[in-house]
Formats: C-alpha cells, sequence, structure tokens
C-alpha cells in the first residue's frame, strides 16, 4: 500500500511522534494505521525500558489547590534536564497528573500510576508515552496531598520550589509565609516539633566547641544555650525573620493577627537525588581516543 503524506499526517497527529518514525512504521505495517499506530506504542515502551535506568534529577514541581482552599497537592516529576521541564509536553503531563491527583487521591506513586488520566490513558502510559516522544527518562517521584478545615495556601518559586502551607492566617498573609518558606527553607514549624536527639546532638557539638574557648564553666554553658537558641531559631518557621519584614519573626507576624501554621510541605527539585557531573571536556576527548 502506498504510504501517502495525509496517512503520515494523521499517524503524527495521533501519537504526536516525529514524521519519520511515523513513516517507518507505516512501512512496516504496509500501511495500516491502527496497526503502525500500535507499533510505535510498543516501541514507545521499549524506549522507556532503556532510559528507565539514567537518572532523573532535574524537572518540575507542581501544586493545586481547591477554591475552597481545603484541599491541595504538591507533585514533583523528574526528566533528565530542565531543557525538557520546560517542553509543553511534559508540562501537560505534569498538569494532567496534578489534577488527577486532586480529583482522585491516591495514596502512593505506585496507585497514581494505574489512574486515568483526561486523555483516557493511565498515568503510566502517559508518563511512557512522553519518554518515546522527548527522549529522556521521566519519573513521578512524589506528591502530597493536605486536607485542611484552616485553610491552605501555595507558592511556586518558577517550577523549581513549590510550598504548601497549612494555616488559619487569611489567604494573603498564608500565600506570603509559603514564599518565606521557598526562600528560607525552614526545616520545622517551631520548637516543640524538633526531635529531642537531635537537640542534644547538636548541644553536644557547640559544647565540644566551647570547650576550647578558655572561658569559666558558668560563661560556657551560657554560650551554649545561646548558640543553641540561635540555631533552633535558624531552623524554625516561627524563629526566621519574616522575608518581607526582617525588623520581625515570623513567629510574632502571626502573633500580631491571631493566626497560627499546623504544616508546612516544601518540595525542591531533585533534592536528595544523586546527579551525575557531566566533564564534556573529558567525554569528547574519551570518544576521540577511543
Amino acid at each position: 500500500m502506498a504510504i501517502t503524506a495525509s496517512l503520515v499526517k494523521e499517524l503524527r497527529e495521533r501519537t504526536s511522534s516525529g514524521m519519520m518514525e511515523c513513516k517507518k512504521a507505516l512501512v512496516e505495517t504496509d500501511g495500516d494505521i491502527e496497526a503502525a499506530a500500535e507499533l510505535m506504542r510498543k516501541s514507545g515502551a521499549a524506549k522507556a525500558d532503556k532510559k528507565a535506568g539514567r537518572v532523573a534529577a532535574d524537572g518540575a514541581i507542581s501544586a493545586l489547590v481547591t477554591e475552597d482552599r481545603k484541599t491541595a497537592v504538591i507533585l514533583e516529576i523528574n526528566s533528565e534536564t530542565d531543557f525538557v521541564a520546560k517542553d509543553e509536553n511534559f508540562q501537560s503531563f505534569a498538569t494532567a497528573v496534578v489534577q488527577t491527583l486532586l480529583q482522585q487521591k491516591p495514596s502512593s506513586v505506585a496507585e497514581l500510576s494505574s489512574l486515568l488520566i483526561a486523555d483516557g490513558q493511565t498515568v503510566e502510559a502517559a508518563r511512557q508515552a512522553l519518554i518515546a516522544r522527548v527522549g529522556e527518562n521521566i519519573q513521578v517521584r512524589r506528591f502530597e496531598i493536605i486536607e485542611s478545615e484552616q485553610g491552605i495556601a501555595s507558592y511556586l518559586h518558577g517550577s523549581r520550589i513549590g510550598v504548601l502551607v497549612e494555616s488559619s492566617a487569611e489567604a494573603e498573609m498564608a500565600r506570603d509565609i509559603a514564599m518565606h518558606i521557598a526562600a528560607a527553607n525552614p526545616q520545622y514549624v517551631d520548637e516543640s516539633l524538633i526531635p529531642a536527639d537531635f537537640v542534644e546532638k547538636e548541644k553536644g557539638i557547640l559544647s565540644a566547641q566551647a570547650q576550647d574557648s578558655g572561658k569559666s564553666p558558668e560563661i560556657i554553658e551560657k554560650m551554649i544555650s545561646g548558640r543553641l537558641d540561635k540555631f533552633l531559631a535558624e531552623i524554625t518557621l516561627v524563629g526566621q525573620p519574616f522575608v518581607k519584614d526582617p525588623d520581625q519573626s515570623v513567629g510574632k507576624l502571626l502573633s500580631s493577627s491571631g493566626a497560627s501554621i499546623s504544616g508546612f510541605v516544601r518540595y525542591e527539585v531533585g533534592e536528595g537525588i544523586e546527579k551525575k557531573v557531566e566533564d564534556f571536556a573529558t567525554e569528547v576527548a574519551s570518544q576521540l581516543n577511543g
């Protein structure tokens, strides 16, 4: 059967694949567009399997909050490069997945993978199709769903950092605090949530440092106490100077408004993933010598 331009065009529209790839599939299936589409889906899955071992440490953070501010989701999807994370196909996939999260509320990434997105595909099928389209390993890494009677605010710093804040503060203040969390990266809401062993370990480090000062035991004790208080303020949200008004702490800002923070989630793209650093000059030299 003759492989016409219109046939290639139709297959491209159905699969979002390249012209030459579509033409090759049609030639292999003697112009049967259904068989060609199936062949390309199988090929895409095979390509996805081959790319699965490659490190995906870039990507994007997405977040979505319902209109009543009672439910919100935050999601990280990884790619190998920032270039692909900015691709409209990647962004469309991320949008579809975060909407599915908000609507269906799965309990794990594995459960999410089997859910249907808006176009009728499962998340996993759409992921594999995206891998075939962009040529990189794509991984749905993690998500969190928050439901609150207080209210939830979100903040996205580009697509690299995302924050959800559960707070009784009014919407604008809650968003400002989410922005603060994105910038200052506190580890806990307040000191009551810091594990006791973590505090003791830090106190031990400060004590060892202070012993070399030559000060009296009483002075050393005060030094340790002061330094520990400063450290704990630095890692707690309420103890940090508010980014929009450093003359007051976040805690004082909340207190002056009669508001509180119940919790927060902060995602940053690729945190905790060991990313391979490529030395381009060495790689080229190696290939030339090889």
